[in-house]
């Protein structure tokens, strides 16, 4: 009995020993299981992402470029982050959304949807200056572009990508949906003088929803629109190293209610319009209708204008506050037979009913190129004719307050079409300050 039983103590410490090495083990496992479950990992394979939901669970990171190709929808949900490996030239990392492709980016105030670096801890501790860290988000459509042959391949992607194609017959095209989205820290360099904006968004149609969205710290523009015709409401755009929005190729869409602002030293123009490129008259023209805005530049430092109108672009930008810069409006004038000068003339080019404060340059509006003193004076007449006036709008921008201290009322321009918004007032703000919550900008001010 002593030697049976010594015999079944040994064996019974011996199995309790295993069966403890066993639930260590497996509780390892499982541990090490949650870590790799709360992130993932994505490379394309020429696959693309499939029609595919991207959960809040889960921190997803997007190494190189990963695109949602023709007939896949990539739907992301409310309070997920999305992040992007450190690369550059063909190794920049960027979510493309290909022509036929949707993305159905839809956050809520309280929780917004974050496109970031991998770098980024979300504590707010990055420096504003941290730009280029990762490239962009880019959406190719199939609405008209005034290239030649209706089609272009977009900038930013190397070449012989098939996927990177964008522009085409049909205006009501329907890319999806971005709302309340944050994109931070992008535009890193993918060739000499090529980096990708913040926001591409290349001959994507008015179905296409781009609302709530913010680019902030982008290293190349901010927000990009070459040609197409989707609307655009409530933009934020900060502390991007170009153009706060630039805009080409025949872009005709609406815009209201968008905030853009510089800091000292850094980025060019608050709004670049430009028409054609191949050809530089193609059709159709740059003429977009932009509502309700409020653009602050970098006050004295820089060359930039606050809107800049060339290659035969025009535009209507109405009921907006437009302050401290270093320069006001230029639009180009070439003696040709159509030009950024001619598109004024003839009434699809204009700036109306807007307050300006703090432009340093006393020519608030300007012109470039071949022109005559009669050609000036007929533009600069413009302010005062188009109901533009001088005034300070008491907005305490350093405290991160966009709302005016006094209301900007009286005086306006009537919206043109059912898309806008009908408000009594001047600039992107009323009452509220809908930027706080959402945005990086309201956290950092």
């Amino acid at each position: 009995m002593q030697i049976v039983s010594g015999y079944l103590s040994r064996h019974i410490n011996v199995a309790a020993i295993y069966i403890l090495m066993l639930l260590v083990s497996q509780g390892c496992r499982k541990s090490d299981f949650l870590v790799e479950e709360s992130s993932f990992s994505y490379k394309d394979n020429g696959q693309g992402t499939g029609t595919v939901t991207w959960k809040k669970d889960k921190t997803h990171i997007i190494e190189g470029l990963v695109f949602v190709n023709d007939g896949q929808t990539l739907t992301i949900d409310p309070g997920t982050v999305i992040k992007f490996r450190a690369g550059s030239g063909e190794n920049a990392s960027a979510l493309v959304v290909a022509r036929g492709g949707r993305i159905i980016a839809q956050g809520t105030p309280d929780e917004p949807i974050i496109f970031t670096a991998e770098s980024d801890n979300l504590m707010n501790e990055m420096p504003i200056d941290a730009r280029g860290l990762w490239g962009g988000i880019i959406i190719l459509g199939n609405a008209p572009v005034n290239i030649r042959g209706g089609e272009g391949y977009i900038e930013g992607i190397p070449l012989a990508e098939p996927r990177a194609y964008f522009g085409g017959p049909d205006i009501d095209d329907n890319s999806g949906i971005l709302k309340y989205v944050s994109i931070r820290y992008g535009g890193t360099n993918i060739g000499e003088g090529n980096e990708i904006n913040g926001l591409t968004l290349a001959g994507v149609g008015r179905k296409t929803e781009v609302d709530y969205v913010e680019v902030i710290s982008n290293a190349d523009d901010g927000i990009e629109l070459f040609g197409g015709t989707v609307n655009l409401r409530h933009l934020v755009v900060s502390d991007c190293g170009d153009d706060a929005i630039d805009y080409d190729l025949g872009w005709s869409g609406f815009g209201q209610f968008w905030l853009a602002t510089q800091k000292n030293y850094h980025g060019d123009n608050i709004i670049e319009g430009s028409g054609g490129i191949n050809p530089v008259d193609g059709r159709p023209h740059s003429l977009p209708i932009i509502f309700n805005s409020t653009f602050i530049g970098n006050g004295n430092t820089g060359a930039g204008y606050c809107v800049r109108f060339d290659r035969n672009a025009g535009g209507i930008i109405a009921n907006s506050v437009i302050m401290h810069n270093q320069n006001g409006i230029i639009a180009e004038s070439t003696n040709m037979t159509l030009d950024s000068y001619s598109q004024w003339q003839q009434g699809k080019l204009a700036i109306i009913n807007n307050l300006f404060f703090e432009i340093n340059n006393p020519s608030i509006f300007e012109l470039s190129g071949i022109f005559d003193p009669s050609q000036l004076n007929a533009w600069q007449s413009h302010f005062q004719n188009g109901q533009n006036i001088l005034a300070d709008p008491q907005i305490d921008y350093n405290q991160g307050n966009f709302v005016p201290m006094h209301e900007l009322k009286g005086n306006l321009a009537p919206v043109p079409d059912n898309w806008f918004q009908n408000v009594d007032f001047r600039g992107a703000f009323g009452e509220s300050n809908w930027i706080n919550g959402w945005t990086l900008l309201s956290s950092r001010l």
